[in-house]
């Protein structure tokens, strides 16, 4: 069976995690379109990712643009922002995000001196990715890709020995993060849940990072049991 084709649109494309999910989708055939306020930012982020993919066969194609401009080129869109400002950025796109997929892989942290840790967002009752469903309500929002390493996605690796864990209220919204994800793992990203789960998945990355800092490695998350 043949995966899905999707022209994604990486808001935040200009950022670490933002480039290098656009670099694995635009690897496996997907096409991308960078999205920064400044097109030409835009551009210039797109034109490292087409240099990565110019001796890879099959691969689809990446192009910069502003924010608006590539929610319109995009059947879906990626939000790969940092979370100061998340809200702002979102009701601002709110009715460009209407009819559209929303894949949210952002994550509310914060650091001290004790390390990383989550961010309470609504009193504990919230997350990111639910914020973005409140916010532009025309749109199906999903979370996902919370948890891969920025590093390891502009790495050499074929793929990432990891699971993409998907959380989100539509099954149809869920499948597009899931069809996704085989290009960042080679296997299909894991239906983890509801939308609200996102409250467990985004701060989680906060322990990997922990873990990252003490034993000097980029760890994922392995789901056991599963057919794949």
């Amino acid at each position: 069976m043949t995966s899905p084709h999707y022209t994604v649109a990486v808001i935040g494309g200009t950022g670490p995690q933002g480039k290098g999910l656009g670099y694995r989708f635009a690897k496996n055939g997907h096409d991308i379109v960078i999205g920064s306020r400044a097109a030409e930012k835009a551009e210039t982020v797109a034109a490292e990712v087409s240099e990565r993919l110019a001796s890879v066969d099959g691969a689809g194609t990446a192009r910069g643009a502003t924010n608006v401009d590539a929610i319109a080129a995009a059947d879906v869109v990626l939000l790969a922002v940092p979370y100061d400002g998340h809200d702002e950025l979102v009701a601002s796109l709110a009715a460009d995000l209407a009819g559209k997929t929303v894949i949210s892989c952002v994550n509310p942290l914060a650091f001290d001196k004790r390390g990383a840790h989550g961010r309470v967002i609504n009193g504990g009752e919230g997350s990111a990715a639910e914020s973005a469903a409140e916010i532009a309500p025309e749109a199906t929002v999903v979370g996902a890709f919370h948890n891969v390493a920025a590093p390891l996605l502009w790495g050499d690796d074929e793929f990432l020995d990891e699971d993409v864990i998907v959380v989100g209220d539509s099954a149809d919204g869920k499948q597009v993060a899931i069809d996704l994800a085989a290009s960042v793992t080679g296997r299909p990203g894991v239906d983890g849940g509801k939308l609200r789960l996102a409250r467990v998945l985004e701060p989680f990355t906060a322990v990997l990072i922990s873990i990252n800092r003490k034993c000097k490695t980029h760890a994922g998350i392995r789901v056991t049991g599963l057919d794949h």
